[in-house]
């Protein structure tokens, strides 16, 4: 048999949310050869980004279409069947869904199936146990740095999984010119988050001396760099938006709320402040000062806690006296955050940012030139986790022998509408009744 790598590889990326939808493209791009044909979905359900939210991410001028997860895997057969069947699968993701996915690819019993390809869109501070074991079974689990794969393989090895999906490499999204200041510019960001800090008290006290801070500096431009605007959803539920928020507040005209690609609006960044957002390694890659916050504590339901050992970590105090911090450079090699521009800097680790993806372009190169993929065996299954995995299983209905729905134009809208009402409901009317409730 010729092998796949012949001819133009087909990728599919699967991904349930903008940010995601961002990694696995830009993820598909670097493991793949340069003449893979790259054909995007996106899963239908509470985070549906919108047109907007996609086009935001800057990664592709084609739009992904929009599936359930039966109907993804129908896709896949079907193509299968054609002969113009995948060949990598990037499956971005929760762990949940990936392990949905992850049975229903095993289920559909191709002959030769698509190596599976998954990881992380950023910092993984919860969850690390049950989120690799969810994907367990994928061909590739991709590291971002030295760090998570260190980590990755010692769950794995502990649980007695095989940990030799485990492979090391990058964010894909860093990247951007190396910080240069300009004279006369003095811009502050702060990167928010959805649901980082989740109180209400919380992200109105950040909103506060943020507002504050731009009063005292009023030289200084600050900017809230807010990620959907009201009525859209990202990977997590934003039930106090800083948008509403901050129309109880009299803002000085140095600051401002802002959108767009991140890697745009750090373009113009000189101080990068956020509580754990992933933002901050974007913004040391580029040598760009960045502090984390310490305000609400150092917590691991912060995030911040991942930043221990990193210099950065700063309050609001320490910043409006001018602090700006120095990065820890063993920390930064750690991380696989050391580099800006095309080389990494001296005592950054060494090597470059682009040879970051070497091991996981020659694996996924080895699996498509090799035999036949064996079954998928992931460390979930019915003996090691009755428990757990049908409630996963059960909630995802990844049923490709059901009838196929045929959605009229009619239905389509309807379908919008009551995503719509969905959204208003979790954002706006769901608050309302809780505060009612603790009256």
């Amino acid at each position: 048999m010729p092998s796949r790598t012949d001819r133009a590889v087909r990728v599919a990326v699967l991904a349930d949310s903008d940010t995601r939808w961002k990694w696995g493209v830009l993820t598909a791009r670097r493991i793949s050869p340069e003449s893979a044909a790259l054909t995007g979905f996106v899963l239908r359900g509470r985070a549906t980004p919108t047109a907007r939210q996609l086009a935001e991410t800057g990664v592709s001028d084609t739009a992904p279409r929009e599936v359930t997860g039966a109907e993804f895997l129908r896709e896949v057969r079907d193509a299968h069947l054609r002969g113009e069947g995948y060949d990598v699968i990037v499956l971005a993701l929760v762990g949940g869904t990936v392990r949905a996915v992850l049975q229903g690819l095993a289920e559909l019993g191709l002959e030769r199936r698509p190596v599976i390809v998954t990881g992380y869109v950023g910092v993984v501070y919860e969850k690390l146990a049950d989120g690799l074991l969810l994907r367990h079974g994928a061909d590739v689990v991709l590291a971002n740095s030295r760090h998570d794969a260190e980590r990755f393989r010692a769950v794995y090895e502990g649980v007695g999984a095989d940990p030799s999906s485990v492979v090391e490499a990058a964010l894909p999204f860093l990247g951007g010119a190396p910080h240069q200041p300009e004279p006369g510019r003095d811009t502050l960001v702060f990167a928010a988050q959805p649901s980082v800090p989740v109180t209400r008290n919380e992200r109105a006290y950040v909103l506060r001396r943020l507002v504050e801070h731009a009063r005292r500096h009023p030289d200084r431009e600050v900017l809230l760099k807010l990620r959907s605007k009201p009525g859209e959803h990202t990977t997590h539920l934003e039930e106090f938006p800083y948008q509403r928020l901050v129309r109880d507040l009299p803002v000085p005209p140095n600051f401002r709320l802002v959108y767009g690609h991140m890697g745009e609006v750090l373009d113009r960044t000189d101080l990068l402040v956020t509580v754990s957002s992933t933002a901050a390694l974007e913004a040391l890659h580029r040598r760009i000062p960045t502090a984390i916050l310490t305000d609400l504590g150092v917590r691991e339901v912060l995030g911040n806690h991942h930043f221990i050992g990193s210099g950065l970590l700063t309050s609001f105090d320490a910043l409006d006296k001018g602090a700006a911090p120095e990065p820890d450079e063993q920390w930064l090699a750690r991380q696989g955050v050391g580099a800006a521009g095309p080389t990494t800097p001296p005592g950054a680790g060494g090597g470059s940012y682009e040879k970051a993806f070497d091991a996981a372009r020659s694996r996924v190169a080895e699996l498509l030139d090799g035999p036949a993929l064996p079954p998928v065996a992931p460390y979930y299954t019915a003996e090691t986790a009755g428990g757990y995995l049908p409630g996963i299983l059960a909630r995802h209905r990844l049923d490709v022998t059901a009838p196929e729905p045929r959605e009229s134009g009619v239905r389509r809208i309807v379908r919008e509408v009551a995503r719509g009402a969905y959204r208003h409901g979790v954002q706006r009317v769901a608050p309302v009744i809780r505060r009612l409730g603790e009256l």
